[in-house]
């Protein structure tokens, strides 16, 4: 609900000028051009007047083309096809019922495990539910018959980054999903006029590679040769290993992090935000300033498990040519669609397998340069968020995050909202051990939140405390009931800045008038989140500084039932404050620089 919203390069052509049906058919054409880098051989169509702009790409390509009248009989040859080569054959229909006629082909294809690429012609949105001809829902038309499911909608030049990661993201879904060959459903809406001409199909990578290289966890072992590319993509390079959520045992992510002589970029909810050792804590305050990212950008990016959530930092990952992203249980966490490699496996499980097949070193002085650049970074930090002033004068956000997770006692979890509270846990906190943090991080809204924190705290011996926004306390104030039960030991830090803090970061903030933002995006309400929250029994007390915030939760934590601790903070101010810091970063690492040379 509050958070960023990702965005693609600009095309290098006028939109404007590009007619609508040279961008379906140049979207066509790179669908195509894809599946041939994959390794797609044959291609079946059925004959149709929506399914054009493929038909035609189809057609004009190298693969050899089979034209079956029925579609029943057209999505049987495509199945032989793909289980006599090994590879999915493209199987074509126009839109109606004749994406029906498939459903039989799609049901074996799956029971029987034979990739296969099904791809339905549709109508675009405006003729549908209004008695279009040959228009029928064709939303998830094979149900659970399907290895993935993708409607991109009527191509665009704004969405002609994405292209080929479409293409090549249905192909690795076919061949390597987790849960074996099987196939896909592109449903593909087409405006008339139908006929272009593809003209501005954009580049793919260099020597014919796939954008997209799927592997699965099932073959990660097996398959000598896909862990060997691996393994050969990461050796000898300059590199980083990006540690998010899920990213598995630290052990085993930081041994291989030391072998390869690559830092290790860790977000304070995968584990491995550990001290010193090769651990940066500091990448988003580091990668904001452009002569930084510009020198440490690395030729490869080990990515393990989820996203971080600063912008700054997927937006620099972006641009890096190498990008091997492991995922557990194959999911594919990867909205810049940057990835270069998606290995559906246990991250940890494949650190270990690369150590075990040895691993050489990155260029002298790699990690040291990170290493140098972190120390300076985290005596910035240290220097404006640790001292009095900020302890004991105005309370602060990002100096309330910091120093709730240094205070916490070793075995604690600390649960963050995911909006500003997660985000200064990132940019901000320090590392150290023994203190897990876990935030809702899946579609990254504020919704449960409190009740969230209830549910760990219910399963966990030991102290837990939450970090939450007083917009999203009061969002699930339900939640209270079950807290004020006195059943579950917990800690709830409310930071109460009177609205919605992380819309001030956004560019609303700038382009509207103060009374419209704080109408639509600020949101401050009249009600007290204290009193509310003694309105439910429980527990609360209001800090004054940070450092009475830190005292009240260590007197919390040794209580029986729900405290709540309110710390109340200026949200106009919370911007300087951020680029104050950033400044700061920016300065000490400036300054150690030129000693790297």
């Amino acid at each position: 609900m509050y958070d960023d919203v990702d965005g693609s390069d600009a095309a290098q052509t006028d939109h404007a000028r590009v007619a609508p049906e040279d961008v379906q058919a140049s979207f066509c054409g790179a669908l195509v051009d894809e599946w041939l880098r994959c390794g797609v051989a044959h291609a079946v169509v059925s004959p149709g007047s929506r399914s054009t702009p493929l038909a035609l790409a189809l057609a004009d390509s190298r693969l050899e083309l089979h034209v079956v009248l029925d579609e029943r009989s057209a999505g049987f040859v495509a199945l032989g096809l793909g289980r006599a080569t090994g590879r999915p054959a493209v199987v074509l229909c126009t839109s109606g019922t004749a994406g029906a006629e498939l459903h039989a082909a799609v049901i074996e294809a799956d029971l029987d495990g034979v990739a296969m690429l099904v791809c339905t012609a549709d109508r675009p949105p405006e003729l549908q539910s209004v008695g279009a001809p040959q228009t029928v829902d064709q939303q998830h038309l094979y149900g659970r018959s399907t290895r993935w499911f993708h409607d991109p909608g009527v191509a665009s030049m704004d969405t002609r980054a994405a292209w080929r990661s479409v293409a090549a993201r249905a192909f690795a879904e076919a061949t390597h999903g987790p849960l074996g060959p099987g196939p896909v459903h592109l449903n593909l809406a087409f405006r008339e006029p139908l006929v272009g001409s593809p003209h501005v199909v954009p580049d793919g990578r260099d020597d014919g590679a796939p954008w997209h290289v799927g592997i699965a966890a099932g073959g990660l072992v097996a398959d000598s040769g896909a862990l060997e590319d691996i393994r050969r993509s990461l050796v000898g390079r300059r590199g980083i290993i990006v540690a998010g959520a899920g990213a598995g045992d630290p052990v085993a992510v930081h041994r291989l992090g030391a072998a390869l002589d690559w830092p290790v970029l860790a977000d304070p909810r995968s584990g491995c935000r550990i001290p010193g050792g090769a651990t940066v804590a500091t990448a988003d305050a580091l990668l904001r300033d452009p002569e930084v990212a510009r020198r440490f950008a690395p030729e490869v990016a080990l990515r393990l498990g989820a996203p971080f959530a600063s912008k700054v930092v997927g937006e620099w990952l972006a641009r890096i040519p190498v990008d091997v992203l492991v995922s557990p249980h194959g999911r594919w966490l990867d909205p810049k669609r940057s990835a270069t490699h998606v290995v559906a496996a246990e991250p940890g499980e494949l650190c270990r397998v690369l150590l075990a097949l040895g691993v050489d070193a990155a260029l002298p002085d790699w990690k040291g340069l990170w290493r140098s650049a972190e120390y300076a970074a985290l005596g910035a930090l240290a220097d404006a968020l640790d001292g009095e002033d900020a302890l004991d004068g105005a309370p602060s956000e990002p100096a309330a995050a910091r120093a709730l997770l240094a205070s916490l006692p070793d075995g604690a979890l600390l649960v963050a909202s995911s909006s500003m509270p997660v985000r200064d846990l990132e940019w901000y906190g320090a590392p150290r051990r023994d203190v897990r943090v876990l935030a809702n991080r899946g579609a990254n809204g504020i919704d449960g939140v409190t009740s969230t924190v209830l549910g760990i705290a219910a399963s966990h011996e030991g102290p837990t405390v939450g970090l939450i926004g007083d917009l999203a306390f009061l969002h699930d104030v339900g939640a209270l009931v079950s807290a004020a039960s006195g059943r579950i030991d917990v800690t709830v830090v409310v930071v109460d800045n009177n609205g919605g803090g992380i819309f001030e970061f956004l560019p609303q903030r700038s382009t509207l008038p103060r009374d419209r933002f704080e109408q639509l995006f600020g949101t401050p309400q009249s009600v007290d989140v204290a009193t509310v929250a003694g309105g439910f029994g429980l527990r609360v007390v209001e800090a004054e500084t940070v450092r009475t915030l830190t005292t009240e939760v260590a007197a919390a934590i040794g209580r029986r039932g729900c405290d709540v601790v309110v710390l109340r903070c200026d949200r106009a101010a919370n911007v300087g404050l951020h680029d104050a810091l950033h400044q700061a970063v920016r300065g000490a690492v400036a300054a150690s620089l030129p000693r790297l040379k």
